[in-house]
């Protein structure tokens, strides 16, 4: 871990970035996004790509806006984050990628299978750090900042009740 790389959160980010699961990304002031998320040496570690999750323009970005939640489900800190990808083949995705891997949820096959897919199929591994200022308390926004919902090529069927007898009519 180089100096750039070293922990510069507050001891609220630090304290929120261990309990991570999910952080809400937005890239260059786009659409705040759920990505799952893995807590290492003081930064986040998020897999996108090819079989993963969607982070549109996460992989070549060098800077994010990072929401995190608290214990009681609300938005407690969002902080401004330096953006890094690890490379397949250097000595940081040796020793990273494979912890990353090891706490991927109903992951398909062995740690070591899921790593080798990473770097075959282009996923990127990005390194979310603390990198500014954030934002706690009542310097977040008040409002929801809900959103409508994003067109999607999903489409849900609507299917008849199902029932395990016979109705009669009268």
């Amino acid at each position: 871990m180089t100096d750039e790389d070293a922990p510069g959160g507050t001891p609220l980010v630090d304290e929120a970035m261990k309990k991570a699961a999910v952080a809400w990304v937005s890239v260059a002031g786009g659409p705040a996004l759920a990505l799952w998320c893995a807590p290492l040496e003081g930064a986040l570690l998020v897999v996108s790509g090819p079989g993963e999750q969607a982070a549109p323009g996460l992989a070549d970005a060098t800077e994010a806006q990072v929401t995190l939640r608290g214990d009681h489900g609300g938005r407690i800190v969002t902080w401004p984050a330096r953006v890094s990808r690890l490379l397949p083949g250097t000595e940081e995705w040796d020793t990273t990628a494979p912890l990353v891997a090891a706490k991927r949820l109903n992951a398909p096959g062995p740690t070591v299978d899921l790593v080798a897919r990473w770097a075959a199929d282009g996923c990127a591994v990005n390194r979310l750090a603390p990198g500014g200022t954030p934002l706690a308390g009542t310097e977040l926004p008040a409002d929801a900042q809900a959103e409508p919902p994003r067109p999607t090529p999903a489409v849900r069927a609507t299917r008849k009740p199902f029932r395990l007898h016979r109705v009669r009519r009268r």
